[in-house]
């Protein structure tokens, strides 16, 4: 292996892959109630395709893959795409992020065919409000999901709470005592404009709020995850099994220190979350192109990856919903 890198000397190691654009929720900050424009079955990449590119990468020094979505686990079949990609030699680690209310139905089965840990989207703890924020789910059905994704050895299990000012900022603190009483892993994560949204008028609450209302709770000790090295920074609050991670992609953008790519469901390689290029990957690929072939348009792409994105110009994100992307 190579080792990947941008033009700032940033080592690439992480990408990050959409599965699919489908999803059986509709999160108020995810996709519009009336959900969006699907890709065709012929736009997907297919398993293998995704085995492919995986496999291009991997030789150029990635080492972390993620399975995303839209929700991944609608998605037939995953279980399987798992186990090709566990085979990988040079895979050190491989999750997945997820809403839960499939995963009590599919734990058991991914962590037989080799996933290592997942993530699970989860903004409240009062039904009503989550039946709110969904737009259609059931709060008890991801309930399960983290519980049989602890049963299943899926660990640490990570619960992103994206925080928004006026709909569930008044849970911090139940949250956080999740990781007091029961040693879940909850990162909170700020609210991103999306989709034109006026930075200045969304619910943004930054996480330095958050961590004044946790003061009641006694202070917090830095933390070292054993698995994992993304974005964000843990704590430990007294006599807590588990922990508090805080994502900060508005007030403290963590671009300098970023390493990693995405690839959407369509075959597009994606060098920020929250900017618009992106490079054909799916063409190529469906053209006969070479695992070399594929590698040194990686590597083309992955020179032009930019600094960061623009938030902290007060620009908002207007491309693709993140439900596109992988989030």
């Amino acid at each position: 292996m190579t080792g990947l890198s941008d033009s700032f000397q940033r080592p690439i190691n992480y990408l990050r892959i959409s599965v699919t654009d489908r999803c059986n929720l509709r999160c108020i900050y995810c996709m519009p109630p009336e959900g969006i424009a699907l890709m065709s079955h012929d736009d997907i990449l297919s398993y293998e395709e995704i085995v492919t590119l995986v496999k291009a990468a991997v030789e150029l020094g990635i080492t972390r893959i993620r399975l995303t979505g839209g929700e991944p686990l609608v998605r037939a079949g995953l279980p399987g795409l798992v186990r090709m990609i566990a085979g990988i030699d040079g895979v050190t680690d491989l999750s997945l992020t997820t809403n839960g209310i499939f995963l009590a139905k599919y734990a058991k089965d991914l962590k037989d065919a080799g996933l290592m840990r997942v993530n699970v989207s989860l903004d409240t703890l009062k039904p009503e409000r989550f039946r709110q924020i969904t737009r259609c789910g059931d709060l008890e059905n991801t309930l399960k999901g983290i519980e049989a994704a602890k049963e299943a050895d899926l660990t640490p299990v990570k619960i992103n709470m994206v925080l928004m000012a006026g709909m569930n900022d008044d849970e911090i603190i139940d949250f956080a005592r999740k990781t007091i009483d029961d040693g879940w892993h909850v990162r909170f994560i700020e609210y991103m404009p999306v989709n034109g949204e006026d930075i200045n008028v969304t619910r943004l609450f930054s996480v330095s709020e958050v961590r004044k209302r946790l003061e009641s709770l006694g202070p917090l000790e830095p933390y070292k995850m054993d698995k994992g090295n993304g974005p964000a920074k843990y704590y430990r609050l007294p006599d807590a099994k588990g922990t508090v991670g805080f994502i900060t992609p508005v007030t403290e953008h963590f671009c300098y220190r970023c390493n990693r790519l995405r690839l959407t469901a369509d075959g597009k390689l994606r060098l920020c979350l929250l900017r618009e290029d992106e490079i054909d990957l799916r063409e190529p690929l469906r053209n006969g192109a070479s695992i070399q072939e594929l590698k040194d348009i990686i590597t083309k792409a992955t020179a032009a990856k930019p600094r960061g994105h623009l938030l902290a110009e007060r620009n908002s994100h207007k491309g693709r919903p993140f439900s596109q992307v992988g989030g």
